[in-house]
């Protein structure tokens, strides 16, 4: 028979992460083990971890619910459980729980061994470009990043806009485009919805000086109006975040691709229902011409190595992904995850650490 048990770890930042809803300085993972008791040393593992401000999940009745999940899922008495299977036991109101379930039943399946897919990044014959992302903070803390970053090999740097004075947000990116033009560095950007809809374009119209790839949610989301318009007239590409969370009926996603006509959708597999949700959209998006990549959402190396399997199964090749967050933690899960010169690598044979250890 399946059984599940649950685990926990606070995850604690090397230095506070300074979002668009204010300072970090932990994160809470829950963690499903998922066995058959027939072979209680083989299990997959799946990561909940909600994020504050943004998951539908995070609530303070979270952890009672997966407590209470865990207790229903064991008195079923399953026999088996296909991936497929484990998104139809959980509401997509609980997305981060749908991701831990999704996952684990995935690894059990594939031999609990954390290789979700059969790839060349599973197998430890490539790498996945990443985007350096630089958190938002003061000029000099950014200035630092930014340094650091270039000095380790990144060909793509994200930044985080709309938490500094917008002039000193261009200066920044003025001093980046001194040291990297175009043709060496890549380089994104994310407002999290800073932007008024009235002063977004003329904004957008400053950046595109600096020959940005693409901006992730200039304005807030749910104002689809404003975004089509944002959208249509923007001379820097725009990529959709915030907006997809919370969208799970199929019509309504694909209204929102048809009325906004985005550049990009970024997925964040724990934020909008797991590995089979996230390639839900990836088909509307590639139905309609738009482009997207994967992004991580502070989860641990657990998390992260599923969202990183995912992408070498189906991303672009050459086409950097929003990886890099597993280095934040000073006492993350330890795993066979390293980044190289700006690329997300995975040692099959390398140890993983069990999260409640």
């Amino acid at each position: 028979m399946l059984q599940l048990r649950l685990s926990r770890r606070v995850l604690h930042f090397n230095f506070p992460a300074r979002t668009s809803r204010g300072a970090l300085t932990e994160h809470v993972a829950h963690y499903l083990h998922l066995h058959d008791s027939a072979s209680p040393h083989r299990e997959g593992v799946g990561e909940a971890a909600p994020l504050a401000g943004l998951s539908p999940d995070y609530r303070p009745d979270f952890a009672v619910t997966l407590e209470g999940f865990v207790r229903e899922f064991n008195r079923r008495q399953l026999r088996e459980l296909l991936p497929e299977e484990a998104i139809e036991l959980v509401g997509p109101e609980w997305p981060a729980l749908r991701f831990a379930l999704e996952t684990a039943a995935l690894d059990l399946r594939r031999g609990g061994r954390h290789c979700l897919y059969d790839t060349a990044f599973s197998r430890g014959e490539a790498g996945l470009p990443i985007n350096g992302l630089i958190w938002m903070g003061e000029a000099a803390f950014m200035r630092e990043q930014i340094e650091k970053k270039l000095g380790e090999g990144y060909s793509c740097l994200k930044l985080k806009i709309g938490g500094l004075d917008f002039a000193t947000e261009l200066a920044l990116l003025r001093e980046i485009r001194a040291v990297a033009g175009p043709d060496r560095l890549t380089l994104r950007v994310d407002a999290n919805g800073a932007f008024h809809p009235n002063e977004a374009l003329a904004k957008l119209e400053q950046l595109a000086h600096y020959e940005l790839h693409s901006i992730e949610q200039p304005i807030r989301a749910g104002q689809w109006a404003a975004m089509r318009e944002v959208c249509r007239h923007s001379p820097v590409p725009v990529a959709l975040d915030e907006e997809l969370i919370g969208v799970t009926d199929p019509e309504q996603q694909q209204a929102l691709l048809d009325q906004t006509a985005p550049a990009y959708l970024i997925l964040k597999p724990t934020l909008v229902g797991g590995l089979a949700a996230s390639l839900a959209w990836v088909a509307r998006a590639e139905a309609r011409g738009l482009g997207w990549w994967l992004t991580s959402a502070l989860e641990s190396n657990v998390g992260l190595n599923a969202i990183s399997q995912l992408a070498g199964s189906c991303a672009q090749p050459g086409f950097p992904q929003g990886l890099g967050t597993g280095q934040l933690y000073h006492n993350n899960v330890a795993a066979p995850l390293f980044i190289r010169q700006g690329h997300l690598h995975y040692l099959p044979e390398g140890t993983w650490e069990q999260p409640d250890a």
